[in-house]
């Protein structure tokens, strides 16, 4: 008797643990903890038949659980579990299958559990989670159909996506949510449900059809309007999803999240006063919810309108944003623009998280940028770098700081460094070639780049920068359009590239073919570079008028440009 006393305790403080395992029905690689219960009778009754052999079972399923042999534990456990029938035994086999891994043995389990606990809506929901990852979606529709029964089916309805996440069969999910749902004509969830499978099998129209059907349900529910608006944008374009959400909100302009999503696929497609005015909107509703002062501050930034965008950032700073270094870090960047360097660096050395790296080459930058190199340089040096690209981001750094102070010579000697301990990195190569012209190095910018191009054979900017320097300082017109045709092709909409081929065109003296080429790169990007070419080439053409126009533009937009100036005045008298 004593023996079964201890059998009976050691299995009521195994079956206790069932308690603390996950609520899912899948769980990690380790073996539930053994909590012990008070004694055998408030968990197990006395009925049990025992015998060695089911102690046996149990201590080898205990014993091999706690020593992370999950296999052997849950063979045990099953076995035990046929041998007692006892629902709690049956339970605890199922979760142990389930985190072991082994669905045949679990499915098998669970099919005891709810035989012997037919009303747990765990049960039924752990059995026909199984059997629709087993593939036997026809086996399972009984169970799913009781389980929607025992209660709360919208609940039920929701959590179907999930349990179908990784049956492969999309159009048998798609029809056997149709029929679960059709039960259920009035419920809302179930039409969502119905849309969500319908996605998943790639039927679209059936999709927005079932949404359309949830929100005639439930007009104010935002999360299907959010998922309609997303069907639309992949489906159809980002227009239509705009003009669903807009529609939404004229009848509902207090859909706080439809709002939101409306103002970020504005600001998605440009439309940034029109995003700025609805995240504003959204800030004066819910004053106190950093969330939308935030996204008025990023809107605001993108169309340069940075008081606005200091004013949002600073209140989400004040309203506690639980990202603040982002918010001190993109404070410094307005800083740094506006001219306020100071501010800048205070802003800058107040960031931490996983913007310190970042916000740290800010400071060397901004020190530089107020004249103090050595201490600049001094700063960069004091960095910690976490890997191999923010290592050559330092290098980089502190090589522009030399490079604006046309200190060309040292920042050449930097990235020469560097490139011993990176070797071929694509970044340093190109970096050092670009500083080589600046040198007259041509040599050593030539033998970078065709190393780059060997590394990276569609790498555009290398063939660019190569074929750029040919066409403008050496006799090599041929070789450079042959280079340049090459990046043309690996990148047709660059207006940067487009405009070397403009340039290098007009070297060779084929004067209306490098119009077209310098016209499409300036309408793309109005660069001051782009515009002193496009001008140059218009004049030789007698379009003077024109060029002037156009140079004009460029002067006024980048008063300081050498390329420019310097082009002016050669060609106008």
């Amino acid at each position: 008797m004593q023996s079964k006393t201890l059998f009976l305790t050691l299995l009521a403080a195994s079956l206790s643990a069932c308690a603390q395992m996950p609520e899912g029905v899948s769980g990690p690689q380790a073996a539930p903890s053994v909590v012990l219960a008070k004694s055998a009778a408030d968990v197990l009754p006395e009925p049990v038949p025992f015998t060695p052999q089911l102690m046996y079972q149990f201590l080898l399923g205990e014993i091999a659980g706690q020593r992370g042999e999950l296999r052997l534990s849950a063979e045990a456990y099953a076995d035990l579990a046929a041998r007692t029938r006892d629902v709690r035994v049956a339970r605890r086999a199922t979760e142990l299958a389930l985190y072991a891994r082994q669905g045949g043995l679990a499915l098998r389990n669970a099919r005891l559990w709810l035989e012997l606990e037919p009303d747990s809506a765990k049960a039924k929901q752990t059995l026909a989670s199984l059997l629709v990852g087993a593939g036997q979606l026809a086996e399972a529709r009984p169970y799913l159909e009781r389980w929607l029964q025992s209660g709360a089916p919208e609940q039920v309805f929701m959590q179907l996506h999930s349990l179908f996440a990784r049956t492969t069969d999309r159009q048998a999910v798609a029809a056997l949510v149709s029929d679960l749902a059709a039960a259920y004509p009035a419920l809302a969830e179930a039409r969502f449900a119905v849309g969500q499978a319908a996605w998943q099998a790639g039927q679209g129209g059936n999709a927005l059809s079932a949404l359309d059907d949830a929100l005639r349900l439930k007009p104010e529910w935002e999360h299907a309007a959010l998922f309609r608006a997303q069907i639309l944008q992949q489906k159809e374009s980002d227009a239509a999803a705009i003009d669903f959400l807009e529609s939404y909100l004229k009848a509902r302009p207090g859909a706080a999240a439809v709002r939101m999503a409306y103002a970020k696929q504005l600001a998605r497609v440009g439309r940034l006063e029109e995003s700025r005015q609805s995240f504003a909107l959204l800030a004066e509703a819910e004053p106190t919810n950093p969330e939308p002062h935030f996204a008025l501050g990023l809107v605001a930034m993108q169309a340069n309108e940075l008081d606005t965008a200091r004013e949002a950032f600073l209140k989400a700073l004040e309203l506690d944003y639980p990202e603040p270094s982002v918010l001190r870090y993109y404070l410094g960047q307005i800083a740094e623009a506006q001219g306020g360097l100071e501010q800048a660096l205070d802003w800058y050395k107040s960031v931490g998280g996983a913007q310190t790296f970042d916000a740290g080459l800010r400071v060397g930058m901004v020190l530089g940028r107020m004249g103090r190199m050595d201490e600049a340089r001094n700063w960069l040096s004091g960095l910690t770098s976490g890997n191999e690209a923010q290592a050559v981001r330092l290098v980089q750094a502190e090589a522009e700081l030399l490079r604006d102070a046309k200190r060309y010579e040292e920042a050449f000697q930097v990235f020469d460094a560097a490139l011993t301990r990176h070797v071929d990195s694509l970044d340093l190569l190109y970096d050092r070639a670009m500083v080589a012209e600046k040198l007259g190095r041509l040599d050593v910018l030539e033998r970078d780049l065709r190393r780059m191009i060997q590394l990276k054979p569609d790498y555009a900017h290398a063939y660019n920068a190569l074929g750029y320097t040919l066409a403008d300082r050496t006799d090599r017109l041929k070789e450079a359009i042959q280079l340049l045709e090459k990046a043309i092709g690996l990148a047709p909409d660059d207006p940067f590239i487009q405009d070397s081929m403009g340039w290098a065109l007009y070297k060779a003296k084929r004067y209306p073919e490098a119009a077209v080429y310098l016209r499409k790169a300036h309408a793309a990007r109005p660069d001051p570079e782009i515009a002193a070419h496009l001008g140059e080439v218009l004049w030789v053409l007698g379009e003077k008028e024109e060029a002037q126009r156009i140079w004009q533009g460029g002067l006024k937009s980048f008063p300081d440009n050498e390329s420019l100036r310097e082009t002016l005045s050669r060609l106008v008298p």
